[in-house]
């Protein structure tokens, strides 16, 4: 159970004058905001006094980047709007690479800056602490808007837009800035008493749909790629149906890791980065693209080349055609997949065929060549040490990965079962897996759900985060926190040994974690790499954080670009 301590927040006192940062959680409030993400800051107090007067909770990490992190993991664990608080410059530049991550995956956001002293904008020097030229400038390419808010009286409109613009796809992180004495000076405007937001529509053009069902029906070997958009506009089961009809195999990238069921006999499940599955992709006469750019990984390294026709789906219009000419439909993954799904005929005229292999015996014998090829690698520890890790994981629990070994193997090998699957492919930075936990498990909690959940990082990525260990201490939150250790930034020198014969500063000195953790007062244990399944499952069933350490060297899979 997390523990929030009452003790924490100032007492209300009526007599206080409302402020502009009243206003700021009066409006979030009457969104719908529960939780709080973020560090207080000298220019930010004018909200944390009023959050005292308020009813949302607050988390506070210990790096605003982190913090960050945390409110994108609150927002793809639960599907409501993350909400993050930041003080200026140095704090607000800080979270800049987690926010880089929720706008490259697409995850709603609205983070609330604090700004020096009206007198002080206008790239004016007064040396004034912490001051920019201009703050907010910072942000644009990391967050899908900006604003400044001059006066308290445009506080609750502006954070009503910002939501709602959050939450319209393509959804992302939208950044507000409010200077220090607009927070603080008593105002005149009433108490917040209802805001609303609601997503902007974005459905696919008519005669695109058209179109694409016209391509669709008189295909013979239709494919289909499902993005991290798939599971972002809930297309789950219009993904289905249409491969149903159309006897399409569907193959998903990490992004979209669990938008189509593992074991169906249609799916090649996430095996994108293997050449086995690139030629089938190559081969359709038909390829559906459901938000996904076909970008680095998703082509197998640019080495995909595809000889039949590609519909590319997805709601940022700069996404279409970016990397292959096609029918481009600008649209919410979710509205577009309903469209199709009920213009298709339930009846095919055309019966679906891949030179006279059934799609779905195909589908057996493309995953059956991968499993052949991994089984030629000696890879048997990488195998059986993946394989613990989800037979131990129950079927419903959200995992949050870091950019290490482990998770390369998950982009591609993870069964999500009932759960989600999370990663931070979308930027690739490090440190995401366990402040995006921690931000997940105050979430589930929050809506009164099982909260426990996996994070997994690397001893390198690990360190990026290490310090919000104290975050979940001091909460109690239910995160296990699975750390892989081999000594240094693994995947970094694989890929140096690779290509020039020698790993250069990829090595590194690094703490006895379980020590460490327990300096926090984290329960924490070091076992085998064999043992790592029970470990999991002890640290699932006790209360609060813990940690699980395994001093290992996982090898990856060898890259099948390289041979196209």
């Amino acid at each position: 159970m997390i523990d929030f301590d009452p003790g924490t927040a100032a007492p209300t006192n009526e007599t206080v004058a409302r402020n502009g940062g009243d206003l700021v959680v009066e409006t979030l409030e009457a969104l719908g905001a529960k939780t709080v993400f973020g560090i207080p800051g000298q220019h930010a107090l004018g909200l944390f006094d009023a959050m005292g007067r308020g009813n949302l909770q607050f988390v506070s990490s210990r790096v605003e980047n982190n913090s960050a992190f945390a409110a994108d993991g609150y927002s793809r664990a639960t599907g409501e709007v993350g909400v993050l608080f930041l003080s200026t410059g140095p704090g607000a530049l800080t979270s800049l690479a987690g926010l880089q991550e929720a706008y490259a995956t697409g995850v709603p956001m609205v983070v609330v800056a604090s700004q020096i002293p009206l007198e002080g904008l206008g790239a004016r020097r007064k040396g004034m602490l912490h001051q920019l030229d201009d703050q907010k400038a910072s942000a644009a390419n990391v967050t899908k808007s900006q604003r400044l808010i001059q006066h308290a009286s445009g506080i609750p409109s502006a954070i009503q837009d910002a939501w709602t613009e959050a939450i319209s796809s393509p959804q992302g992180p939208v950044w507000i800035e409010i200077p220090q004495n607009v927070l603080l000076d008593p105002i005149m405007v009433p108490p917040v008493e209802d805001a609303l937001a609601e997503a902007a529509d974005n459905p696919p053009r008519v005669e695109l749909v058209r179109e694409a069902v016209k391509w669709l029906e008189a295909a013979e070997r239709p494919a289909i790629i499902a993005g991290g958009g798939t599971r972002r506009g809930r297309a789950e089961k219009s993904l289905l149906s249409i491969a149903e009809k159309l006897r399409a195999p569907v193959i998903c990238t990490p992004g979209g890791n669990g938008a189509f069921p593992w074991n169906h006999e249609l799916s090649l499940q996430s095996w994108i980065e293997d050449r086995h599955m690139t030629d089938l992709l190559e081969d359709a006469d038909v390829l559906v693209v459901i938000g996904s750019s076909l970008g680095e990984v998703t082509s197998n390294y640019f080495t995909f080349e595809p000889r039949g026709r590609i519909i590319q789906i997805d709601a940022e219009p700069r996404v279409l055609e970016s990397n292959r000419p096609g029918l481009g439909i600008r649209a919410d993954a979710g509205q577009a997949l309903a469209a199709l799904d009920e213009a298709l005929s339930p009846e095919r005229a055309v019966e679906p065929g891949w030179h006279g292999v059934p799609p779905e015996e195909l589908v057996k014998e493309s995953l059956a060549k991968v499993k052949a090829r991994l089984e030629s690698q000696d890879l048997g520890k990488e195998l059986k040490f993946m394989a613990d890790i989800r037979e131990a994981v129950p079927a419903d629990m959200q995992t949050f990965w870091d950019m290490t070994i482990a998770a390369y193997w998950a982009w591609s090998c993870w069964d999500a079962r009932e759960g989600q699957f999370h990663s931070a492919q979308g930027a690739g930075g490090l440190g995401y897996g366990f402040p995006a936990a921690i931000g997940a498990a105050v979430g589930l909690e929050t809506l009164g759900k099982p909260g426990r959940v996996l994070a997994v990082s690397g001893d390198g990525s690990s360190m990026y985060s290490i310090s919000e260990l104290a975050t979940a201490r001091q909460h109690n939150v239910p995160v296990t926190w699975l750390i892989v250790d081999d000594g240094g930034y693994g995947i970094l020198r694989e890929y140096m040994m690779g290509a020039f014969g020698k790993a250069t500063a990829t090595e590194l000195a690094r703490p006895d974690f379980v020590k460490l953790a327990e300096a926090f007062g984290v329960p924490a244990t070091r076992v085998a790499p064999e043992d790592v399944g029970d470990a999991l499952r002890a640290g699932f069933a006790a209360d609060g954080p813990n940690v699980v350490v395994v001093e290992t060297l996982l090898k990856m899979f060898a890259p099948t670009h390289l041979d196209a």
